[in-house]
């Protein structure tokens, strides 16, 4: 099964909202045995709704619309749709019945365009949204189909859930596809690429190895597909377990998983407590840990001495180790683990100080020179990475590499 993705509306097309809702269907398609043709964004604009709709039904048996489906005179989807299969739009008066009674939940009252929105075009198969006054729509054409949904995502992912899906798959059976996720961090991706090398050689055709490379992670996928889904799911399990054998320590989770959580996770098995002492990232690298559900169990706080006079007054850092070695240094950053344990009264620390740029490097320390340290009261261990020029990824490549180390000096 064939599918292409199109979303309507001029505000994806300037740049006001981003299209999530397509890589969110794509994934979901996948895993239901799709392959994704093409994914296009078009104007309210009915020529280029017609055109982009044309060329999408040439190269694929189905396609999947999102958009234009609401109460005002600027979503027209739904004309368009009609006037593309020759289909007369006449008022559904079950819809209108079902608007009335949502409003009233709501205490509020329907509008005309609330009334404009319940002329459906005659022939296409109405699909019941729960979550919204719109309903989705369902053409089919020559062995073809259209569907056209909400573009508002928990509308279109409740339609697509129970009733798209279900429908494709009864309308185009076929393979099943499924993936296995390996998780990693610590290398690049060619340097996984020369471990996995020979294991990628005697992968079966039926199965694929996928590099999909982070700031500072790489996640491999195996993806495969053939008739008999449970040997494709025992196929997937052995080769996802020789890749985890043969990487060894950078592998630190599986599907969805997070380091963020990995590293809470051996936090919990070992009764420890951490906390962070940053400069450059600014407080990101906590925001990580805490945005796991449970995290108050093994991170106490953190201090975020972006000057050095707080690296100083709070942190205990020396004068003089400022004043010799700079704030983006080896000395530096160990005594910011060792005032942070102090401080914080914690098992483990972590502390990150940089040049995260644009600004503010030199040939000695160019922008994008990181210093790391982790540690508890036995010993501290450092590293230095070197980032780009980009802020915003060097703050995220620095707190990823800094969770990655965390992880390393527990494991260890």
């Amino acid at each position: 099964m064939k599918v292409h993705l199109m979303t309507v509306g001029d505000e994806i097309l300037i740049g006001q909202i981003v299209d999530t809702n397509s890589s969110w269907m794509a994934r979901q398609l996948n895993l239901a045995g799709a392959r994704i043709t093409g994914i296009c964004s078009v104007s309210d604009d009915e020529a280029g709704i017609e055109h982009a709709l044309a060329d999408a039904l040439w190269q694929a048996d189905a396609v999947l619309m999102t958009g234009g489906l609401g109460p005002t005179k600027d979503d027209i989807t739904k004309k368009t749709l009609a006037q593309f299969f020759g289909m007369p739009l006449e008022f559904h008066q079950p819809t209108y019945d079902r608007i009335l009674r949502f409003f009233e939940r709501l205490g509020r009252t329907t509008t005309e365009g609330h009334r404009r929105q319940c002329f459906m075009p005659v022939g296409a198969t109405l699909l019941h949204n729960k979550m919204g006054t719109a309903p989705g729509m369902w053409f089919e054409k020559d062995g073809k189909i259209v569907v056209s949904m909400p573009g508002v995502p928990y509308e279109m992912e409740y339609l697509m859930e129970y009733e798209v899906i279900p429908r494709l798959k009864r309308f185009f059976p076929g393979f099943p596809i499924a993936h296995r996720t390996i998780l990693t961090a610590g290398e690049g991706e060619s340097k996984i690429a020369e471990r996995l090398e020979s294991l990628e050689d005697e992968l079966p055709p039926h199965i694929k190895l996928a590099y999909l490379p982070n700031l500072g992670q790489v996640r491999l996928r195996l993806s495969g597909s053939q008739p008999d889904g449970e040997a494709l799911e025992r196929e997937l399990d052995a080769y996802a377990q020789k890749v985890q054998e043969r990487l060894g320590a950078l592998v630190f989770g599986f599907e969805t998983d997070r380091l963020e959580a990995a590293v809470g996770r051996l936090l919990q098995a070992q009764g420890k407590k951490l906390v962070t002492a940053e400069s450059c990232t600014g407080g990101y690298l906590a925001h990580l840990i805490t945005s796991v559900p449970g995290s108050s169990s093994y991170f106490k706080g953190s201090v975020i001495a972006y000057s050095n006079e707080v690296k100083m007054k709070q942190l205990r850092v020396n004068p003089q180790t400022l004043e010799t070695y700079g704030a983006v240094s080896e000395q530096t950053v160990a005594e910011m683990v060792k005032g942070a344990l102090e401080l914080l009264e914690a098992d483990v620390a972590v502390a990150v100080s940089g040049i995260a740029g644009p600004g503010g490097g030199s040939p000695e320390k160019p922008v994008g020179t990181i210093w790391m340290a982790v540690g508890d009261r036995e010993k501290v261990l450092t590293r230095r990475i070197y980032a780009g020029k980009d802020r915003l990824k060097n703050i995220e490549y620095s707190a990823s590499h800094a969770l990655n180390f965390v992880r390393q000096f527990l494991e260890q």
